[in-house]
């Protein structure tokens, strides 16, 4: 989610009915996230994670008036809670990158998609700060549940249920 730019293209190119942005827009000070968009590389911490969430909610102020976006400021595993089994059409994922993460944000997302529904996500690499979590996670995610990988391109997953 970040900064909302790939929202953005998702609300222009797709016009869902309903878009649901979630991101905890949490500064993570460990050394472990040097690299991180939201570690390291934030060089304001946290000041600057609640600048980010104030932009996009901004950035989407009409959409969100209109009830078409909904803003979660809260980790991704949370957020899915909050919601019935196979609510979901599609479910694209890039939260955090380690691989226990990962896995949860998969599960999770598995049972809260539609028959046919699509599980989508970002950084299926075997580097990055991350050290491959994404790759790993999902290639056990497909075996493990034997689920129809559409396509890898351009480090993005596309699998159906």
């Amino acid at each position: 989610m970040h900064k909302g730019d790939f929202s953005e293209q998702l609300l222009r190119y797709l016009s869902p009915k309903e878009l649901h942005l979630v991101d905890p827009w949490k500064y993570e000070d460990s050394a472990e996230y040097k690299d991180a968009w939201y570690g390291g590389l934030a060089d304001g911490g946290q000041a600057e994670m609640d600048e980010r969430y104030r932009s996009v909610c901004q950035r989407f102020e009409p959409e969100i008036r209109a009830g078409c976006v909904r803003v979660h400021r809260m980790f991704s595993a949370d957020a899915l809670k909050g919601f019935v089994d196979e609510y979901f059409d599609w479910i694209y994922i890039d939260g955090n990158h380690r691989y226990e993460f990962v896995k949860a944000d998969l599960e999770l997302s598995w049972m809260k998609i539609k028959p046919g529904g699509f599980l989508t996500g970002d950084d299926y690499i075997n580097y990055g700060w991350w050290k491959g979590g994404v790759k790993k996670a999902v290639d056990e995610f497909v075996e493990e549940r034997r689920v129809r990988r559409i396509d890898i391109r351009n480090n993005q997953f596309l699998l159906r249920k």
